[in-house]
């Protein structure tokens, strides 16, 4: 199959345009990623925390000494 200049113009510019695309949307999954990474990691963190009986890293206002 030969294509004439004028289609090998509009496949560049099809491809192109696809590649495009693909970065944005591989930018936006590696941010969700990292985001889910970092929540992962502090409700990690926060599980260890409880299973050796040391405070939460958020404490609940309400059982603060000295609360009313």
């Amino acid at each position: 199959m030969e294509l004439t200049p004028d289609e090998l113009v509009a496949e560049f510019r099809d491809a192109v345009t696809e590649l495009y695309f693909a970065r944005k949307r591989i930018a936006a999954l590696e941010a969700h990623n990292a985001t889910l990474s970092a929540r992962l990691a502090e409700a990690e963190a926060r599980t260890e925390a409880e299973a050796e009986g040391a405070p939460r890293a958020k404490a609940d206002p309400a059982s603060a000494p000295g609360a009313p």
